[in-house]
């Protein structure tokens, strides 16, 4: 076979991909349309109707929350005990989620030495853990327990021990192993070379990864009020059930989410570069 034959065969199979390529688009783009048009079709009203109405609810917010003037930061003050309700849920759960976590990733990381067949079966359970979002946790926990924080505490504990527990994994996989060779050298024991070799390494980042599940933990502890775990999300589902006339009061719950989800990033930022920096960087 000549180049010339050769680079013809090659330029009509490029042709031929090309026309395939092309088909399978057109295709997806119909099947995509249609069934935006039959969805829309099933609905009350169009969709792009209903976009144009995105901001109007939150205008309404925004609008009475004006309204009432410097009666607003007394609806502050008035949602605050919720607020601190909801941050306790967060903060135990956390807390709890963040020491099992630890146990969990010392466990299931290859480079420090665990029992290796417990290894897969630490993982296998971390995922297991991540698996149940923390609102159907919360859902059979609320059945069982009944409605209190309690039930939220948990099932945000357990959810918080399988993500953290991955994450901490992998910054314990990506250690220098220098030193837990030098103590493993001079005879100390599993327990010593985690607590001289290994805490000293990934602290930063433990603390970085702890207080972004704390801040993820509020908002999820607040999404629990709704489904009867307490704090400002039963707040939240009482002044968005009523509607017109509670924007000012779920204007305020909003503004105290909002407040402490920046205190504690300020306080991740400030923590970390003390640790990373020292006092200094503080």
């Amino acid at each position: 076979m000549s180049v010339q034959v050769l680079r013809d065969e090659i330029l009509r199979a490029e042709q031929r991909r090309r026309l395939y390529s092309a088909l399978v688009v057109v295709l997806t783009v119909a099947v995509l349309v249609s069934g935006f048009n039959q969805a829309s079709a099933l609905n009350s009203g169009s969709f792009f109707g209903g976009l144009l109405k995105f901001f109007d609810y939150p205008g309404e917010i925004v609008a009475e929350a004006w309204a009432s003037g410097l009666a607003f930061p007394a609806l502050l003050w008035r949602f605050l005990p919720a607020l601190v309700e909801t941050l306790n849920i967060a903060l135990v759960a956390t807390l709890l989620g963040g020491a099992a976590a630890i146990g969990l990733s010392f466990l299931s990381a290859r480079n420090l030495d665990a029992w290796p067949p417990l290894v897969p079966v630490t993982r296998r359970a971390m995922d297991v853990m991540r698996a149940f979002p923390e609102l159907i946790l919360a859902l059979f926990l609320i059945f069982v327990l009944g409605g209190s924080p309690v039930p939220a505490m948990i099932a945000v504990a357990i959810h918080t021990a399988g993500a953290l527990g991955k994450l901490f994994s992998e910054v314990n996989e990506n250690i220098d192993a220098k030193p837990i060779d030098g103590l493993r050298a001079c005879g100390a024991s599993w327990l010593q070379r985690l607590r001289f070799a290994v805490l000293p390494q990934v602290a930063p980042n433990y603390v970085s990864y702890f207080l972004l599940r704390l801040e993820i933990n509020v908002r999820a502890s607040a999404i629990l009020g709704f489904v009867g775990a307490g704090g400002i999300g039963s707040e939240l589902r009482r002044t968005i059930g009523w509607g017109q006339g509670a924007g000012d009061e779920t204007a305020a719950l909003f503004v105290l989410l909002f407040l402490s989800i920046m205190a504690i990033d300020q306080l991740s930022s400030a923590v970390r570069g003390r640790l990373v920096r020292g006092p200094a960087a503080a």
